[in-house]
């Protein structure tokens, strides 16, 4: 039972995995067709930072996933906090009213922020793809932090100001280090979904500014250029680093926890 277990495991993650396999191998073809194979060669990766237009439309979609997930990050810890000390009625209402982003489907949303932004008289351009997806962030920064202060004493607030903290003090000394998981996920979720984002950045993004998606889309019409997949495992690569050296951190935290 255990040997067929771990073969049908084998089998999913084989499954999931297998795309981005196919991908890294190609990343290192020689041939410009995806049909041929034209030998090993690092030409793409060369290729990747001479050309300026896929480093503009990077550079734009790291800017902008970054600053939209640290001001969602905020925003939405700050709502998740006030929801969580509110009273069970207006709670389960703002609930509601956060699962309804979520559950949109992405064109609605990229469709309502540009009527909104046009009924506005607002020009598009890189203000308004900030400001979208700051909008389309802070649902998904509640809903991680939320769970996380529902699993608190909802008097360690009071507690910690009869003991003489102050309200700043017993936020982010007392309050925080036990909702920081939820905060942290949030903000990576932030980050996630902002660079992996194409339909609201589609249709809130100005002329003249791409984001990763938006410049692969139109280039898919032409012809994808090899180069994208050297940056996809590039990007792969990182992430992968990125998520071995946070649980490290967190296994280490752990154990510094069971030795104390």
């Amino acid at each position: 039972m255990k040997t067929v277990k771990r073969v049908y495991a084998s089998l999913v993650y084989l499954f999931l995995y297998a795309p981005i396999i196919l991908l890294m191998l190609f990343s290192f073809n020689g041939s410009r067709s995806r049909g041929n194979w034209g030998g090993w060669t690092l030409r793409w990766y060369g290729e990747l930072f001479r050309d300026s237009t896929i480093m503009n439309a990077l550079f734009n979609t790291v800017i902008i996933a970054l600053v939209s997930a640290v001001v969602a990050t905020v925003v939405g810890t700050a709502a998740a906090f006030g929801m969580f000390y509110m009273k069970k009625t207006p709670r389960a209402v703002l609930s509601g009213i956060s699962y309804l982003p979520v559950m949109n489907p992405d064109i609605v949303t990229g469709v309502s922020l540009m009527l909104l932004f046009l009924a506005c008289n607002v020009q598009r351009g890189f203000a308004t793809l900030l400001i979208a997806h700051i909008s389309f962030n802070i649902p998904y920064v509640i809903l991680s932090v939320l769970p996380k202060l529902q699993q608190m004493n909802e008097h360690l607030f009071e507690a910690s100001e009869d003991l003489g903290a102050s309200g700043t003090y017993t936020f982010f000394h007392v309050i925080l280090p036990e909702i920081l998981p939820g905060v942290v996920s949030g903000f990576l979720l932030s980050i996630t979904l902002s660079i992996d984002d194409f339909v609201i950045s589609f249709f809130t993004r100005g002329a003249g500014v791409n984001t990763l998606s938006v410049h692969i889309y139109n280039m898919a019409k032409k012809g994808i250029n090899p180069s994208i997949n050297a940056l996809s495992v590039i990007m792969f690569v990182v992430v992968m680093l990125l998520l071995v050296v946070l649980n490290n951190r967190s296994e280490k935290g752990e154990k510094s926890i069971e030795e104390n």
